[in-house]
């Protein structure tokens, strides 16, 4: 009997015109021609740097503008070098590209330190003592005389905002790059792992922190194990990779007196412990050099993300938001990974300080978050992806929201599923899960707070919405059907089927067209049912403060150009094109129609 009035229901409304349709994708309209620049250096080529910095700028009506991509890109072991004959950026074409940039009037940057220096986040991890630039005009600085003279440069025109990005180094450093193999990651970063003298006061010098590298908590120099012997001077090498990083974290903030409230440092800590580590000192020196408007915070992949969010809100007015959080699954106060130095809890602190957040009660938020953590009890998993979905489904109260997967893969495909089957995915206003739980939550809450932001002092356009539905659909189908599903199948594809290594297709140098195919028909399959949802819902167009609430429907998504960055496994990217909009759609049962 439920089963033939659910048909007819259904008849009636695909007779009203009500059925579910995919508008055809259409090419993206050019951006206008008076949107404000942002000159922005990537910390490398990945896509969280580069295509969905981008797409987050536009959302915001932002220009955002990039050096060409052989100036920035890494290459890992085996691959065709760049065209200044290394695995890394070329530093010296990036120094004379900023300056072009500002000989044209640009007053917005967003500078990567690491790439400036040393050519990309890997290089950075592996780069020890001097390594000079020489310039077009025939000079030869070292990295420290070229941060400064740079800096000096920028300095000279008052209306100049920057964005300058450093990194804490990880723990150990990248696999597949400068001969750096598996055994040398896990005892570095073991190595790395172990408790360190505290240091305090007066005591915290750099010379003190790189005196005490060597040493354990209890004086005693540390030897770094491993399962085969390390290779020569491999623990000289990461002690003096670390001491160059922060020897020139160190020039970095003593080139800036005189800067304040025009230059800003944001400090990513990558790949951490909860254990008293190498990191440890050296996160304590950092933060007592910030100044007023510097911030330093778990996560590196997302600093571009927190950078261009900051100098929206800085720009639009912003005088922050009442925002609840609620946490599902219920281990908020732990580390949600491994690579992990703080509960979410403190981390999810950290970022409220960052973007001017108030802790509110959720029936008194402005914008909601919502965590699902991993489990406490592995019993409970189901009930705990159920409180999420009822949380989201229909979302009758329209409060704007954003929302995180903390899981770390412990709920496998079932939380996403679900998702798909019961939530407008599209109408989330970010959503984030893929990579490090830190990165996570910098990642999910720039974009979140950007578009609020945006939806209450931006002036919205057919460009900056289908820019910020970008936003969402590349965050949600990479997890959704990249991360958990495809990835699978092209990691036992490489391996088993062509005798490759997932971590690098070239060596061995495998057939790279067979992977992309792989890829292509893995995510068609794949994606067929998360597009259909994004398809059919709506996404917050308009906020009461900025007039009436208002929404619009998604149209068609089409997913194009797949590639693998750095010719490896582990991420994907991929061009998203949109349809026209449409009129909101209608809701029949629960489905959602045209």
């Amino acid at each position: 009997m439920n089963r033939r009035f659910l048909t007819a229901v259904l008849a009636v409304a695909l007779l009203a015109g009500c059925g579910p349709v995919s508008t055809e994708p259409v090419d993206q309209e050019s951006a206008p021609a008076d949107e404000p620049m942002i000159a922005y250096v990537p910390l490398d080529d990945r896509p969280d740097n580069e295509e969905r910095v981008v797409y987050l700028a536009d959302s915001l009506g932002y220009e955002l503008l990039l050096p060409e991509r052989d100036d920035y890109q890494t290459r890992l072991d085996g691959q065709p070098l760049n065209e200044n004959g290394t695995q890394y950026g070329d530093r010296a074409d990036l120094y004379a590209w900023v300056l072009a940039r500002e000989a044209e009037g640009c007053d917005r940057y967003i500078l990567s330190v690491d790439q400036l220096l040393s050519g990309g986040l890997v290089s950075s991890r592996s780069m020890t003592g001097e390594n000079p630039v020489t310039l077009s005009d025939g000079r030869t600085l070292s990295e420290a005389e070229l941060l400064t003279e740079l800096l000096g440069l920028l300095a000279a025109d008052e209306n100049n905002q920057v964005w300058l990005l450093d990194t804490v180094m990880r723990l150990a450093a990248t696999t597949g790059y400068g001969g750096f193999g598996l055994n040398e990651y896990n005892a570095l970063r073991t190595y790395g792992m172990a408790a360190r003298p505290h240091l305090t006061g007066s005591e915290l010098t750099v010379e003190n922190i790189v005196a005490d590298y060597p040493l354990g908590a209890d004086g005693q120099v540390i030897r770094a194990e491993a399962e085969e012997p390390l290779p020569e001077g491999a623990v000289e090498g990461y002690l003096a990779a670390r001491e160059r990083k922060l020897r020139l974290s160190q020039t970095l903030f003593d080139a800036l007196p005189g800067t304040e409230g025009r230059f800003h440092v944001l400090v990513g800590i990558d790949d951490s412990s909860e254990e008293d580590s190498i990191q440890k000192n050296e996160i304590a020196y950092l933060r007592s050099r910030l100044r007023e408007g510097d911030a330093l915070l778990s996560g590196v992949d997302d600093l571009a993300f927190k950078a261009v969010a900051r100098l929206y809100l800085d720009e639009c007015g912003w005088e922050g938001a009442d925002v609840s959080v609620e946490y599902f699954g219920g281990t908020q106060d732990q580390p949600a990974c491994a690579y992990d130095y703080q509960p979410l809890t403190a981390i999810m602190a950290e970022h409220f300080d960052f973007f001017d957040l108030r802790p509110a009660e959720p029936g008194a938020a402005e914008l909601r978050i919502l965590v699902l953590t991993q489990p406490a009890d592995e019993t409970k998993k189901d009930d705990y992806i159920q409180a999420v979905v009822r949380e989201l489904e229909g979302d009758s109260a329209q409060t704007p929201t954003v929302l995180i997967d903390a899981g770390n893969g412990t709920y496998g495909t079932a939380f996403h599923e679900a998702l798909t089957e019961k939530v407008q995915l599209g109408r989330l206003l970010s959503y984030a899960g893929f990579l490090d739980m830190a990165i996570v939550t910098g990642t999910a809450l720039s974009h979140g707070v950007a578009r609020y932001a945006f939806l209450r002092h931006g002036e919205q356009t057919d460009a900056t919405e289908r820019a910020f539905l970008r936003t969402v659909a590349d965050s949600v189908l990479k997890d959704f059907c990249y991360k958990n599903v495809v990835r699978n199948d092209i990691l036992n594809f490489v391996r088993s089927d062509l005798s490759g290594n997932a971590d690098n297709f070239w060596t061995p140098d495998i057939d790279r067209d067979a992977v992309l195919e792989r890829l292509e028909s893995g995510m068609a399959a794949a994606t067929a049912d998360v597009i259909a949802n994004l398809e059919r819902s709506n996404f917050i167009s308009a906020l009461p403060s900025a007039g009436e609430y208002a929404e619009r429907g998604w149209g068609g998504v089409e997913l194009t150009n797949y590639r693998f960055p750095w010719d490896r496994a582990f991420e994907i990217g991929m061009d998203i094109r949109l349809g026209d909009f449409t009129e909101p759609h209608k809701q029949v049962l629960g489905i959602y129609y045209q």
